[in-house]
């Protein structure tokens, strides 16, 4: 397995363009109200963003987009709600999957999976394993996803694969069991929707991500709000822990090639 820069025990290119970005897809309810609609009318709406989000990506070079799609404390909005998002994540991956393929797209679902029906956990492996040799973009799907959660799991299967060791550990030994030990962490974490908390959303990952927050809600977030997080990600001075001073003397890292085009 590829083995990425810590952010608290190394110090990562910052580039131009990040290489990461993840972002919470805050609005849709909000958005269905402001236009007198039920709320999944808001989230359908935002799986046309979702696109958008992964053409720009795509157009601009970023490697690894993940999207916070359901987290573990969604289980508590009403039940008709809870129903109808499953509906939704099952119609999503069977007509987007081949468009994702199709395009060069990787999909990883992240997240305690064993809670779906057992129809939804063969559609996202199936899923999986189809866009498996892809490279152009990793798509992450954040679904019963809680940052506790990930950290509690990967500490149980630490432990599971050294069961005879004793003594000190350091996060060299935890960060291949954390459900996104395949990516670098996010360089950037964008939140929609007005809020200003991160709402145990990748807890460990986000250590030195910069955070943007913005209030257009996630169904009108459109090429150009995703611009405008990435140019004000470009004004940011990323420090790690070290002075403005040793960043001027530090040699600057150079942006990813712009991908080729994007099919329909």
């Amino acid at each position: 397995m590829q083995r990425f820069a810590s952010s608290t025990r190394d110090v990562p290119p910052a580039l131009a363009v990040p290489r990461h970005v993840a972002i919470i897809m805050d609005g849709n309810g909000r958005w269905a109200k402001k236009h007198l609609l039920p709320r999944f009318a808001g989230h359908r709406r935002g799986v046309q963003t979702v696109r958008t989000m992964v053409r720009c990506c795509l157009e601009r070079g970023i490697e690894y987009l993940t999207l916070f799609a359901f987290s573990s404390e969604n289980w508590r909005r009403p039940q008709d709600e809870v129903s109808l998002l499953m509906q939704l994540f099952v119609r999503v991956l069977k007509e987007e999957v081949r468009k994702l393929d199709r395009n060069g797209v990787r999909l990883r679902v992240i997240g305690d999976l064993a809670r779906f029906e057992p129809d939804l956990q063969a559609l996202i492996d199936a899923s999986e394993q189809r866009t498996a040799a892809n490279s152009r973009l990793v798509l992450t799907i954040a679904a019963n996803y809680g940052g506790r959660w990930d950290i509690l799991q990967a500490t149980r299967r630490m432990l599971l694969a050294n069961p005879e060791r004793r003594g000190d550990w350091d996060e060299a030994d935890l960060t291949p069991h954390l459900a996104m030990s395949y990516a670098p962490e996010p360089d950037l974490f964008i939140r929609t929707g007005g809020e200003q908390r991160i709402s145990n959303f990748l807890l460990w990952q986000l250590a030195y991500s910069e955070l943007y927050f913005t209030e257009v809600l996630w169904p009108e977030f459109d090429a150009l709000a995703f611009d405008a997080a990435l140019a004000w990600y470009r004004q940011r001075e990323r420090r790690f822990g070290r002075t403005s001073e040793q960043l001027l003397s530090a040699p600057p890292a150079s942006a990813p090639a712009t991908g080729p085009r994007v099919d329909a």
